[in-house]
């Protein structure tokens, strides 16, 4: 990004950082909360048109289905690790979840320096998770070396966090001693654990330490809403969230078992997009629009509670 368009954006944050109800993310004004963004009927009286041109607006307004209305978004899963740094500056990154309507993200980042600075910049948009990776390297070995749990204790020390993860587990790794003092953390601090693992894993996980609340990544990636809505059943402190999973509404509409399941489960649901690389930045907006296509087909108070709801009542603003 060039010097005199950086120098450009920091010019609409300034004049949009003026409006109240909305505080400055960089770039754009990050709301603080679901409740701060106004609807779009009460931004009418904020056009500077003609009279004409206000009573048409708000004739399109009032018309349009208010489940035609664009959700406040709570992403689950958002990385900004190293390789993004260079490409996008925390301002830039803020910018492009207040674009696409996100309000709130569980941030966590390869180091973890990366959810740091995004937290520093804007602490009531920021849920901070940290994440027991030093570097790319520890997401195949973190289970199983002792140093990362001295790690995740020493940066626990911060007292900003509210969960641990995301990270990758197998079965196999359940019960190591490094994933059983991680475990001992969450408890004794009550964070999250955020685990990218498929279904058998996140059964034993849960089944193993019974007052930790988990975050399932992907809701198992490949898991069927049977399967997801087994272990919800079984477990309550399971909650999932559905980054990537273009199966729930293929298409682009809402699949028949996962709509059931979601408003069964209305309470245990959370949408992300899952910036695991940084590629993924660009598609940022694209994917929130697709979850709002998909939210929009549910009822209006579960969409609200998957869109925002849950997230906000998990993680209170400080």
């Amino acid at each position: 990004m060039g010097r005199a368009q950086t120098g450009t954006l920091r010019g609409r944050a300034v004049r949009r950082a003026a409006r109240p109800g909305t505080r400055s993310c960089g770039e754009r004004a990050w709301p603080a909360t679901g409740q701060e963004i106004a609807p779009r009927r009460a931004r009418i009286a904020g056009v500077r048109s003609r009279p004409a041109l206000l009573l048409v607006l708000a004739a399109i307004l009032l018309a349009a289905p208010a489940g035609a209305q664009q959700l406040p978004i709570f992403d689950a899963h958002i990385h900004y690790s190293e390789p993004d740094w260079d490409a996008l500056t925390p301002e830039r990154a803020l910018s492009i979840l207040a674009r696409a309507n996100v309000f709130r993200a569980i941030v966590s980042s390869t180091p973890d320096d990366g959810t740091v600075r995004l937290y520093e910049r804007a602490p009531r948009g920021i849920v901070p998770f940290l994440r027991p990776y030093r570097s790319a390297v520890d997401g195949a070995t973190w289970a199983r070396d002792p140093a990362v749990a001295a790690y995740v204790e020493e940066r626990l020390k911060r007292g900003i966090y509210r969960g641990i993860g995301e990270f990758h587990l197998g079965a196999a790794d359940v019960e190591a001693p490094v994933v059983k003092r991680i475990a001992a953390l969450a408890e004794q601090h009550g964070l999250f654990l955020h685990a990218h693992a498929d279904d058998v894993t996140i059964e034993k996980l849960a089944t193993l330490y019974p007052k930790v609340r988990l975050l399932w990544a992907h809701a198992g990636m490949t898991a069927s809403p049977a399967t997801v809505g087994r272990l919800l059943d079984r477990f309550p402190m399971l909650w999932a969230e559905l980054s990537l999973r273009s199966d729930v509404a293929p298409g682009g509409t809402l699949d028949p078992a996962w709509g059931a399941l979601i408003v069964r489960h209305a309470d245990r649901f959370l949408v992300g997009t899952d910036t695991w690389t940084t590629s993924r930045w660009e598609s940022v907006r694209e994917s929130i629009r697709e979850t709002q296509h998909w939210l929009l087909q549910l009822p209006r108070d579960v969409a609200e509670k998957v869109a925002f709801g849950n997230g906000d009542r998990l993680f209170p603003t400080p």
